[in-house]
């Protein structure tokens, strides 16, 4: 009986020692899992640590990654070390098309090793031109110059062998949609992407060993114009790269005995056209079902009478793998709605603003053409409005073949819209018969914020929506009208909001190469990336700062510092264009946009236009470029460049002062803008910094408690109010509901942020169709202020990417709760607070690996306590910013709820 006791307790313990024991998950090669066609030859892993204990640090790791061949195969050994994510891989160099696996274990603070993780893959692409043996192909017939009808490609081949892998690498000139047997190859769309074609073309790498078929295999390719050779840009812009559109790709094939077969496209392939008879991105898509190639994919096919294809004659030498996520279908909307306007027409409401296209199926007769138009609103009537799409036409046009039912959806263009107008369909509009699928770059979900306010929570779906339709492989203005352009200083408005909402790294980071591509050879940056509106069209101030500030913040959202290695050159050739622009360190030349769309009422009279002077403006953000480059010197341990770049920076303040201010501290614009921008980026001494704040606060006033901010003052106003005392003021603004204000779009029916704040007037009537997007995500920078501010999330440049954690929530305005959730490297991040009688709790976790400060308003820790009892003596405290009014809390990783009682 003794043994028996004795092996149960021994079982017991075993139990509870497994549950806290430290386990490793999400293993990340280069941010995602098993990645296909990686070109880095250092790709750096990541790796969450599972523990729901308190206090768990990692204190070594070993990686061990197996290779195709066992001379390939490598070990890091022990690695004393709390770093968990992007380590650098260190062994032998990394064969082109080859796949390896790796997996981690770790050790914590007791010294014992965890299990080794489940095994990962990632398969490097192709990583010299030489390993291409394929040929750019062209249409082999003669285009019809007016129209362009997608090219369809093909190519029959014969598999005798046992298959044990497939992998197709594909680019274009041009969008492709590719297909092998029948079956689409991925699941992504409008791929390669738009990069700076001429220095940049990202090909892409598929598993597509599930696709292939022992015998006879098809392959077929049909492209799109595309932002290649589409219409983009302004004035009906075309063939910005190029006239030809052309294929590239190659099938590597590995069988069982070992032995590699490769299927290139070459002259051997076929050309045809068939259903696709118009695709551009404004534009929409035309598809005559009667056209059909009928089962041109599969390999059974004859294209005898096909046209033979032109071997084209273009580069290699601008091949890069993909870095980014790909652009994928996500949400699928039905309709809420279907209604015959004032005007006659018939509509579908899908109830959301969303960037993607109509899916319709029908029955017909042959012939039968059926037209969907695309708006974001209806006007004051109730018509279908889409005078705001300018030159963009927004159609998709569908001929049908008759008989059985068909089902239509467009491949090679995309439209924005809540709104769809329905013409020509036989027979009454069913609403099953319709769906609005949504597209955007596939990254990850990362946050998620929720309130007492459902306004608040309702801009904060706004903000998520605005994000997903613009994050379309680059960063749009808008995804509507004739635009849809990688504008420089919405990005950078909005990019640590991004950061928050979804996972970011790769897509900016892919990104910023074409910022770096495109940039002039005097280091002025272009107004939209990739640059289509020519080398004029560039440098100013608060758009060209795209350069540092967001590598900076991406820096600071995930610990990325090869981002800021990989932009530092583009980042010093930024700064050094405003220093040769400057005389006498102030920057007052060129052309700027200034603090775009900000208030100005209707026939002003008294001047209460919110007008800023531009160069004031480039003198702040002249300033705030070279801070974050003495930042970013340190980081990269360019020590030579810091003392160069703290000695240009006082220059450039005190230029500002002299140029800007008056003795009294008042700024010669007095506007909101000037001032959150001079707070915000420490123009002013010490001794001005109160009554500037101060100003800024009775200007705010002065219009009804209305912000009257534009693009570049938006992002910053409410940080600035929160971080000199007035967060009362900063929650005011948040809450106002009436023109102008974050929440007045709401009120108003937005499921999007609007271009401007009053885009629909309150007699229903809207702003000048030139310029009037309902879906336009810069505003939506107070993102970054209801995650960092009033939730209290944040990290601190000491651990960037959350490894040393900021949790300090602001309480105020109406709130009785708001909470939120930030996925990072490490795990799940989340902070709330919530009034409840007269205690406020504030719940946190803190990811393993990771520890927080913690900042409550209290004046001793005997005011606080912690999962109802009194702060244990190893959770340590201090006064924060040398104030009685706070307490500063240190934690390590685990779950807490606080509680301080309410005075």
């Amino acid at each position: 009986m003794k043994k028996q006791i004795l092996l149960f307790v021994a079982s017991l313990l075993c139990i509870a020692s497994g549950f806290a024991q430290t386990t490793v998950q999400t293993l990340l090669t280069e941010n995602k899992s098993n990645p296909i066609g990686i070109d880095i030859s250092s790709p750096r892993f990541s790796w969450e640590l599972k523990n729901e204990a308190r206090n768990i640090v990692q204190t070594a790791y070993e990686i061990k990654l197996i290779a195709p061949t066992k001379s390939g195969n490598w070990s890091t050994g022990k690695v004393n070390t709390n770093q968990s994510v992007q380590i650098p891989y260190t062994g032998p160099a990394l064969q082109s098309n080859s796949k390896y696996q790796w997996q981690v274990r770790v050790w914590d603070q007791s010294n014992q090793p965890s299990p080794w993780s489940v095994p990962v893959n990632f398969q490097m692409g192709l990583l010299q031109v030489s390993d291409w043996i394929a040929k750019w192909i062209e249409p082999g017939y003669q285009e019809d110059d007016k129209l362009r009808p997608s090219p369809l490609f093909r190519k029959s081949f014969n598999s005798k062998k046992k298959i044990q892998s497939a992998t197709a690498y594909i680019t274009a000139h041009g969008l492709y949609e590719a297909h092998i047997n029948g079956k689409k190859v991925g699941d992504a769309f409008l791929t390669p992407g738009w990069t700076a074609y001429q220095k940049r073309l990202q090909y892409q790498a598929y598993d597509v060993t599930n696709l292939m078929q022992s015998g006879k295999n098809a392959i077929a390719v049909a492209l799109g114009s595309g932002w290649y050779r589409g219409i983009i840009g302004f004035d009906n812009n075309k063939n910005v790269y190029g006239k030809d559109i052309a294929l590239l790709m190659q099938l590597e094939v590995v069988y069982s005995d070992g032995t590699v077969e490769k299927i290139g496209t070459d002259a051997s392939w076929k050309s045809g056209i068939g259903e696709i008879r118009s695709a551009e991105i404004y534009n929409g898509e035309t598809i005559d079902a009667r056209q059909e190639k009928k089962g041109w994919k599969l390999a059974n096919y004859n294209d005898g009478d096909w046209s033979s294809v032109v071997l084209g004659k273009q580069t290699m030498n601008n091949l890069v793998a993909t870095e980014n996520e790909l652009v994928k279908k996500h949400e699928v909307f039905q309709p809420v709605k279907i209604f015959t306007t004032p005007k006659g027409e018939k509509v579908i409401d899908f109830g959301q603003n969303l960037v993607g296209w109509v899916t319709l199926k029908v029955k017909g007769n042959s012939g039968d053409k059926i037209t969907i138009s695309h708006a974001e609103v209806l006007d004051k009537q109730g018509n279908f409005y889409t005078e705001n799409l300018r030159a963009a036409i927004c159609q998709n046009t569908y001929v049908l073949k008759g008989g059985e039912e068909e089902v239509f959806e467009p491949h090679f263009t995309w439209q924005g819209f809540r709104y769809a107008k329905i013409e020509g369909y036989p027979g009454e509009l069913n609403a099953a018969n319709f769906s609005a699928v949504a597209l955007y770059s596939d990254m990850p979900q990362t946050g998620t914020l929720n309130t007492s306010n459902n306004l608040i929570n309702q801009l904060q779906h706004n903000i998520q929506w605005g994000q997903n339709g613009n994050f379309l492989d680059v960063p749009t203005d808008c995804p509507q009208r004739d635009e849809r352009l990688g504008w420089t200083g919405d990005a950078q408005a909005f990019s640590r909001t991004a950061s928050f909402n979804r996972n970011v790294n790769s897509f900016f980071s892919k990104w910023l190469k074409d910022v770096s591509a495109d940039q002039l050879a005097n280091g002025s940056i272009p107004f939209v990336i990739p640059n289509v509106l020519g080398e004029g069209a560039s440098g100013a101030t608060g758009w060209a700062d795209v350069a540092t500030i967001v590598p900076w913040n991406i820096y600071l959202a995930y610990g990325d510092k090869r981002i800021l290695e990989q932009q530092y050159p583009s980042m010093k050739s930024w700064l050094g264009f405003m220093q040769a622009k400057s005389k006498n360190d102030l920057w007052n030349t060129g052309f700027h946009f200034g603090d775009w769309l900000f208030y100005r009422p209707f026939d002003d009279n008294d001047g209460s236009s919110a007008v800023t002077d531009k160069y004031l403006i480039a003198q702040c953000f002249y300033a705030h470029t070279t801070q974050i480059m003495i930042n970013t010197a340190k980081v990269l341990g360019k020590a030579e460049d810091v003392p160069v770049y703290e000695a240009l920076l006082k220059k450039i303040k005190e230029a500002y002062l002299k140029e800007y201010v008056t003795g009294s501290g008042r700024l010669v614009s007095s506007t909101q803008t000037a001032y959150v921008l001079a707070l915000e980026f420490d123009m002013l001494p010490a001794s001005m910094l109160a009554q500037a704040a101060e100003r800024l606060v009775e200007n705010i006033k002065s219009y009804g408690n209305h912000l009257t901010t534009g693009f570049l003052g938006t992002p910053y106003l409410c940080e600035v109010l929160s971080r000199f005392g007035y967060t009362d003021m900063a929650y005011t603004l948040l809450l106002q509901e009436t023109y102008p204000s974050w929440l007045y779009p709401v009120k108003m029916g937005a499921t999007t942020i609007w271009e401007r704040w009053n885009g629909i007037r309150t007699d229903g009537s809207f702003e000048p169709a030139s310029m009037n997007s309902f879906n336009h995500y810069a505003y939506g920078a107070i993102g970054d202020w209801m995650y960092r501010v009033m939730v209290g999330i944040d990290t601190y440049e000491d651990g960037p990417g959350y490894q040393h954690i900021k949790i300090e929530p602001h309480f105020g305005g109406s709130f009785t709760f708001a909470s939120a959730n930030l996925k990072t490297y490490y795990g799940t991040l989340s902070s709330g607070w919530k009034l409840s009688g007269n205690s406020i709790l504030i719940d946190a976790i803190v990811p393993p690996n990771t520890h927080a400060t913690v900042i409550l308003p209290a004046k001793s820790r005997n005011d606080i306590t912690e999962d109802g009892k009194a702060l244990p003596d190893d959770i340590k405290t201090s006064v924060s910013n040398n104030t009685n009014a706070f307490i500063q809390i240190e934690i390590g990783s685990g779950k807490y709820q606080f509680e301080i009682k309410r005075k």
